[in-house]
């Protein structure tokens, strides 16, 4: 799953924008809305604390790639300690109030030096407090820009894409946090553990996050050992019932093709067909 950048929920671009329509009023020598608009929604509010996350990457310069990770790694923790539900609220409220006393497009049109910095910073919060498995070169790409930012130089992305990996391996040995991710929706809370198979799964499908070809081919391998397996223990069950929807079950494990790509949807389907197997196994296979 991808994060859409918008310039309308960016705290740090919204803050901008409205210093800059102050200046901008100021000079036109009339008293500017923007400046309570400003007060009421970035002092003592979800807003100005998250827009001290913005401001730290904006005014750290020329750090080294491990002081700049720190920084980053820090930001993000501290975003997780903000209220969301407070933080969306407010920036629609915001936005409803720009909306009474300017033109919202002319108001956004303006172009800001640190947009770039400030949209990768956007997202990599948005991912990060998100309970949706994401794109891990939309990870990759934003973590880089900022970086970039923060150190004035060109970053390595393989360097970028291991400490990723290395992140995703270190969450622990079940890997539950990923998974849960993934799984929340999918399996409604209902299983506190996985089994051998499934941390299996997860451990590969994070190992080949970038080799389509290496998951694909693990991905069509698995699902020919889960339909053998169905077929299998299809044979040891007595009711019928239970013998057809085995037999449906196993007319949906298809191969991907070629050229297909594994997406999280395959990755939650495989995770089910195994729990239905360790089930089946349970009761029909001894």
């Amino acid at each position: 799953m991808n994060i859409k950048h918008s310039k309308y929920k960016n705290t740090g671009i919204l803050f901008e924008l409205l210093v800059r329509q102050i200046t901008a009023d100021t000079l036109s020598g009339k008293e500017s809305k923007a400046t309570p608009i400003l007060k009421k929604f970035f002092v003592k509010t979800e807003l100005g604390k998250e827009y001290k996350l913005y401001e730290t990457i904006l005014s750290k310069k020329h750090l080294s790639e491990g002081k700049a990770e720190i920084v980053i790694n820090t930001i993000i923790e501290s975003s997780k300690s903000l209220n969301r539900g407070s933080l969306k609220r407010q920036k629609y409220n915001l936005i409803k109030e720009i909306s009474k006393h300017y033109n919202v497009d002319e108001f956004f049109k303006t172009k800001l030096p640190n947009y770039k910095a400030q949209a990768a910073l956007y997202t990599l919060l948005e991912i990060y407090n998100s309970d949706n498995l994401s794109n891990p070169d939309q990870i990759i790409a934003n973590k880089i820009s900022l970086l970039e930012t923060l150190t004035n130089k060109q970053v390595n992305e393989k360097q970028v894409k291991d400490q990723l990996l290395e992140e995703f391996k270190s969450y622990d040995q079940d890997l539950r946090i990923l998974t849960y991710r993934v799984l929340l929706e999918k399996f409604n809370g209902k299983y506190s553990s996985l089994n051998e198979n499934q941390k299996m799964v997860l451990k590969e499908f994070i190992n080949s996050i970038d080799s389509t070809p290496k998951l694909r081919a693990f991905y069509n391998t698995k699902i020919n050992e889960i339909k053998s397996s169905l077929l299998s223990l299809n044979n040891k069950v007595a009711d019928k019932a239970v013998k057809i929807k085995i037999n449906e079950v196993s007319n949906f494990l298809v191969e991907l093709g070629k050229t297909a790509n594994v997406g999280n949807d395959d990755l939650v389907n495989l995770l089910q067909y195994y729990e239905l197997l360790e089930e089946l196994t349970n009761i029909h296979g001894k």
